[in-house]
């Protein structure tokens, strides 16, 4: 599960002029920031006019898509963490249809509880979603939703079909001119549409199928996933940190009932490991760094009890 990883990857990668605006995601996407856009008058659609987007043009759209994440959150400033992150995500996304793709992962510094795609390979889950789960395969089972997204091509496909948005950009460098500037920044205001709004449910529930396959092709526990929507099902509706994922996400039981009937089949697999060990000694270590810290917030009560367990044991 050996994995490259630069300090600062995104960070780096995403060098753009996309506005920064600090806040947390529902003020972010769902605020009263100005009139709405409206995208379908834009540009006329970009697989209509010029076929379906290349890889290079899918990789500058989904760096714009992401920079509008993190201009609402950044990552959490732990090398190791990302570290870890970044090689169980490149693993998962090995098994995808699209292994070629530079997959890049990232922890988001946010007590919310989500995860983000965005077109190109760019896949995000908040430390407040991470710290929920108790086992590798989790991480692994919502990774590998999220590469769903990616593969499916589900958010440019969004994009298309309800803006009519010219998503045949130039490409991003020093060949970049205005016009091609000014588009993309109209293709980050659409993300950001699209991002408050929420994708399909049939998209979610086709990711969610998606990603039981491409977990258990990596050799996790095909339980991961359910176990994470599991744990998020039992949690107070009204605990605010769910509050944007049930915007736009179907709720954790609907998502959970569609999955039964793609479990038969995955059945023979379930006796993959789990990876919790390493898992909980991740979390453990990044703890006791501080990375995983926020105002006003304990720790082990926010965390999933396998890990708080864990946690109490080695402090």
């Amino acid at each position: 599960m050996a994995a490259s990883f630069k300090p600062l990857f995104l960070a780096a990668a995403l060098a753009v002029s996309a506005a920064a605006v600090a806040g947390p995601f529902d003020k972010m996407f769902g605020g009263d920031g100005g009139s709405e856009i409206d995208l379908g008058s834009l540009l006329k659609s970009a697989k209509d006019a010029f076929g379906e987007v290349q890889p290079e043009q899918e990789r500058t759209i989904g760096r714009e898509a992401a920079a509008v994440l993190l201009g609402a959150v950044p990552l959490v400033k732990d090398e190791a963490l990302q570290r870890y992150v970044n090689r169980v995500g490149r693993w998962v996304a090995l098994q995808t249809e699209r292994p070629d793709i530079d997959w890049r992962f990232g922890l988001l510094d946010s007590m919310d509880v989500n995860a983000f795609a965005a077109p190109g390979g760019y896949v995000f889950v908040t430390k407040g979603l991470l710290l929920r789960m108790g086992s590798e395969a989790e991480l692994a089972g919502v990774l590998a939703h999220e590469c769903s997204h990616v593969v499916k091509k589900h958010h440019l496909q969004a994009v298309q079909k309800g803006a009519r948005l010219d998503l045949a950009v130039g490409i991003a460098g020093s060949r970049m001119g205005g016009e091609d500037r000014a588009k993309l920044d109209k293709i980050a205001g659409g993300f950001k549409e699209l991002y408050a709004r929420g994708l399909d449910k049939k998209d979610e529930y086709e990711a969610d199928r998606m990603g039981l396959v491409v977990a258990t092709r990596a050799g996790y526990d095909p339980y991961g996933l359910p176990a994470t929507l599991q744990t998020l099902g039992a949690m107070n509706p009204k605990d605010g940190s769910l509050a944007f994922l049930f915007k736009t996400h179907p709720a954790p039981g609907q998502r959970l009932d569609l999955i039964d009937a793609a479990f038969a089949p995955l059945d023979a697999y379930a006796g993959q490991p789990s990876v919790k060990d390493r898992f909980l000694r991740e979390v453990a270590a990044a703890q006791k760094r501080g990375a995983l810290e926020g105002p006003g917030f304990t720790l082990n009560a926010a965390v999933s009890p396998a890990a708080a367990r864990h946690l109490h044991h080695h402090d």
